[in-house]
């Protein structure tokens, strides 16, 4: 028997069992692929929020009140990790849902809960960088009882939006369409809207007026910051005569004196800097004030082409610190927008729209990760830009020496 009649007295089933099916090793490499990349994109989700929660648990300059966020954001991101994207790459791998309704209803639950949690730190950080940077009694009246107060309201109404489809807000095919291999929150219209505002349409309106908000209270302190002073010119001539005739007063005519902030109006990356600790959430409040620090008095008698060139000089570094606050605001609020707008768009358009047709389950599949893959990015976006967490992460990677004893 030649190759070409075994070939055609081979059956499909039989075909597939010795590997000559080309539809069957495609899926079976597209399953490898995916398992891969899915166990990839959680194993980083993982390590990178324990990262955060470990580096001030360890550095006691990172433990202060400002980090409870911080904190409670990472252990939301770590659960969306550890209880929601396992069985989501299950799901994906299989090309459907295999594990029944009751399995189904707890993913769904955990899925509501932690995702929601997620999204609404990130508000509950806006409203702590917004009141640090327009409120100067702030820092002072910070303590663990108010930041407290913020990560219970986060947690209670993430459970409240979670719960609502385990206590009967369901639609009346949602078990028919798990037995059709589809794990899917309650698809009621009413509940989908309910869903969708309070978890991502209201949270991204308020972040986004926060930040314009501190976006503008940064500009203005760069703009106008506090202590410096320019002699006008008929001062400046004053001055230039005055030490031309006392030597001695000349000291004190060019002193740069550096004038300590009232305790009021300190930053909290000043504060901490005292105490030994740094919140990270304000370190970005320093990058887009750009003016906290302690302000630095000039009465000088140069000419005044040396005042021009001051003046250039101070409106090149305003120019700068202005970009760094917009770039700084553009990607907190570009990685947020581009991971849940999608997944949110299509849930709202199929809320409003029944008729409508749903996006293929591949598209589905890329928004549902993409919302995921927010929690990825937000140890990376919170804590980058604090020069005490990146020197927590080398020491607990070794790249650093250990911080010394006191």
């Amino acid at each position: 028997m030649d190759a070409a009649s075994l070939g055609d007295g081979l059956q499909p089933a039989d075909a597939a069992h010795f590997g000559l099916d080309g539809s069957s090793f495609f899926r079976d490499f597209t399953d490898i692929v995916t398992a891969l990349v899915l166990g990839f994109l959680i194993l980083i989700t993982v390590v990178g929020n324990i990262f955060v929660i470990v580096a001030i648990m360890m550095e006691k300059n990172l433990q202060s009140v400002a980090n409870y966020l911080i904190v409670s954001l990472a252990v939301a991101d770590l659960m969306v990790a550890c209880l929601v994207m396992p069985l989501g790459a299950v799901s994906e791998i299989r090309s459907g849902w295999t594990l029944g309704p009751m399995l189904c209803d707890l993913w769904t639950f955990f899925d509501v809960l932690c995702c929601t949690a997620s999204i609404l730190h990130l508000v509950a950080i806006a409203v702590d960088r917004y009141w640090a940077v327009t409120d100067i009694n702030y820092i002072q009246a910070r303590n663990p009882r108010r930041i407290g107060f913020l990560v219970v309201a986060v947690w209670v109404v993430s459970l409240g939006v979670s719960l609502a489809p385990q206590l009967g807000w369901k639609d009346p095919g949602y078990l028919d369409r798990i037995a059709e291999g589809k794990c899917l929150v309650s698809q009621d219209s009413a509940y989908q809207i309910f869903a969708t505002c309070a978890t991502f349409y209201l949270p991204l309106l308020v972040i986004l007026f926060l930040y314009w908000r501190i976006f503008q209270a940064a500009r203005r302190r760069i703009r106008k910051r506090p202590g410096t002073t320019i002699q006008p010119p008929r001062e400046r001539k004053g001055l230039l005569k005055l030490v031309q005739r006392s030597p001695r007063e000349e000291s004190t005519a060019f002193t740069i004196t550096r004038s300590t902030p009232e305790p009021s109006s300190v930053s909290p990356e000043k504060t901490s800097s005292h105490n030994g600790a740094q919140p990270p959430s304000v370190g970005l409040v320093t990058a887009l004030s750009g003016a906290t620090s302690a302000a630095v008095t000039t009465t000088t008698a140069a000419p005044a082409k040396t005042a021009v060139s001051t003046r250039r000089g101070r409106e090149t570094m305003e120019a700068k610190r202005e970009r760094k606050a917009a770039k700084t605001l553009a990607i907190i609020t570009g990685a947020f927008v581009a991971c849940w707008l999608p997944f949110f768009l299509v849930a709202l358009v199929q809320a409003l729209c029944e008729p409508c047709q749903p996006p293929p389950d591949f598209v589905a599949s890329i928004f549902l990760w993409l919302g995921y893959f927010n929690s990825t990015l937000n140890p990376v976006i919170y804590t980058v830009f604090s020069p005490e967490f990146r020197q927590a992460f080398k020491r607990i990677l070794g790249l650093a020496p250990p911080r010394p004893a006191r």
